[in-house]
């Protein structure tokens, strides 16, 4: 049945649900990081793999409400319209958290470091750490022993060079996927858009490789100071958002596969694409920002 008016949808169980795994994602991580323990065992990490695991299987539940409502053809122009607002704003939020942390990045270099170099209207700090050398990137830390600094950082014009390929590579595959579908190509959508998860599934795998590089040879850690902080929690939320966009490259994929899109109608498509573009432009910054300068 077509609805040409206002389509409002069920009442869904899925919004609480999802709210639920997330409490118990965002404890258990709080739990594990502080090192927490109960007389059972490490909680932390019970919560963060249940909520992964509830969240998953919301996440295919939902997935398939919302895909056999498209296929029944539940949506109407105004439903569209909907998802495109909600999509915009979603990805609005998820620039202004990148943002945050970009924010932290430029504080802490521009201000807060050349503070307790004795810079400033505030660099009176200088006297908490008496010869501490400002500089950027910050490899000698005020406290040493707590907070020892790496022995050096990665080589921007390596690993991070060639995945600025890949995802700016990946951002013209599924421009072309996303042109072939409105063309009703199939068999050029598949080759793209499968070109474009192997780029995103590559990516992630020399991320690995980085992050190994980082933890064993550099001493590069999330407690190597204020330095190695802002990197991971740059790139590692980045690498979150892109495992995140692959995983729903490859149900779109299967979807193409299935011919559940038409010309006329595949926002579901279009939504991934966007999303894909995001977090392809956000490398950029932390290429620039976080590796070169």
């Amino acid at each position: 049945m077509s609805h040409e008016t206002y389509y409002v949808p069920a009442q869904s169980r899925w919004p609480i649900l999802a709210s639920i795994a997330l409490f118990l994602l965002a404890y258990g991580a709080g739990t594990l990081i502080n090192g927490l323990k109960t007389e059972t065992g490490n909680i932390g990490l019970v919560l963060v793999l249940s909520g992964t695991l509830m969240m998953a299987l919301i996440l295919f539940g939902w997935f398939r409400h919302i895909i056999n409502e498209s296929m029944e053809g539940k949506f109407s122009p105004q439903a569209d319209l909907s998802f495109r607002w909600g999509m915009s704003w979603f990805i609005f939020s998820e620039i202004m958290f990148f943002i945050a942390f970009f924010g932290a990045l430029f504080y802490v270099r521009t201000l807060a470091v050349p503070w307790l170099g004795g810079e400033g209207e505030k660099g009176v700090s200088n006297m908490l750490w008496e010869g501490f050398v400002a500089e950027w990137p910050l490899l000698t830390t005020p406290d040493m022993q707590q907070f020892p600094g790496a022995k050096a950082v990665i080589d921007p014009w390596h690993l991070p060079l060639i995945n600025t390929a890949i995802l700016i590579s990946s951002s013209f595959t599924i421009t072309l996927a996303h042109h072939a579908l409105k063309a009703e190509r199939r068999t050029a959508i598949v080759l793209w858009q499968g070109l474009t998860i192997l780029l995103g599934i590559t990516f992630l795998s020399l991320q690995v490789i980085e992050y190994a590089e980082a933890y064993q040879e550099l001493g590069l850690t999330l407690h190597s100071g204020v330095y190695g902080a802002t990197f991971f929690m740059l790139t590692g939320f980045h690498g979150l958002h892109v495992t995140m966009g692959t995983l729903m490259l490859i149900i779109t994929w299967l979807r193409v596969l299935k011919g559940h899109f038409t010309p006329d109608n595949h926002f579901g498509f279009e939504a991934v694409a966007w999303y894909w573009h995001f977090v392809d432009v956000v490398w950029v910054g932390l290429f620039l920002f976080v590796y070169v300068f």
